[in-house]
C-alpha cells in the first residue's frame, strides 16, 4: 500500500457513498487494512480530503496551458469549462474542492495569469475574473450535484422557466466574460472609475 492507493481508494469510496459518508474507518475496511495504518499516510482526515481534492483535479491540471497565439477570450471559456467538467467527474466533486488550496497548481495559475495580462487584460481584472469564474463554477456544480431532479416532491410555479444546468452555466460564464471584455476595452481607452 502507498499514498496513491489510499487516495485512489478514497476517491472510489467518495463516488460510491458521497462525501458525508466517507470516513477513515470505511476506507480502511475498503482497503483491507487497520484504520491506524492510514495515519502513516495522512495524519488527519482533513489531510486526506486535501489529497483527494488535489487528485480529483488532475484532469483539469493536465489541460494544456495557453500559448501566446491563443485568443484569451476563447481560452478563458475553455479553461472554465474544463474546470466544470472536472468537478462533475466525481460525486460531490464541488463540495470536495470547495475551500481547498491549490498548493501544487500555483505555477500553472501564475502562467495562466501571465497569459491574460500579456493579452492585454489588466492584472487586477484578470485576477478577479479568474476568481469569479472559479467560484461561479464551484457554485454552479454544487447546485447541479445537489439537484434531486424531477420527482423530488417540489413543484416550480407554472410561469417559471426551466433552465438546464449547462445552459445556466454557459449564460453565467458569458456574462463574466462579457464584463471582462468590456473592462479590458474600457481600460485600454482610458482610466475607469471604481474597483
Amino acid at each position: 500500500m502507498n499514498r496513491e492507493i489510499v487516495v485512489s481508494g478514497a476517491l472510489d469510496l467518495l463516488d460510491e457513498v458521497g462525501l458525508d459518508t466517507v470516513s477513515t474507518r470505511r476506507l480502511a475496511k475498503r482497503l483491507g487494512v487497520e484504520q491506524p495504518s492510514l495515519y502513516w499516510y495522512f495524519r488527519t482526515k482533513k489531510d486526506l480530503l486535501a489529497a483527494m481534492a488535489e487528485a480529483a483535479m488532475a484532469p483539469h491540471a493536465a489541460a494544456p496551458l495557453p500559448t501566446p497565439g491563443d485568443d484569451w477570450r476563447d481560452w478563458f471559456l475553455d479553461n472554465t469549462r474544463s474546470f466544470r467538467r472536472t468537478l462533475l467527474m466525481r460525486r460531490d466533486g464541488a463540495r470536495l474542492h470547495a475551500g481547498s488550496t491549490p498548493a501544487n497548481d500555483l505555477d500553472r495559475i501564475r502562467r495562466k495569469m501571465d497569459f491574460l495580462v500579456a493579452s492585454g487584460v489588466p492584472e487586477r481584472d484578470a485576477q478577479m475574473a479568474m476568481l469569479a469564474a472559479g467560484r461561479f463554477t464551484v457554485g454552479s456544480v454544487l447546485e447541479e450535484q445537489a439537484d434531486a431532479g424531477p420527482g423530488d416532491g417540489s413543484e416550480l410555479p407554472a410561469d417559471m422557466p426551466v433552465i438546464d444546468h449547462e445552459s445556466a452555466f454557459e449564460a453565467g460564464l458569458a456574462l463574466i466574460l462579457d464584463g471582462l471584455v468590456h473592462r479590458t476595452a474600457t481600460r485600454a481607452d482610458g482610466p475607469v472609475q471604481g474597483p
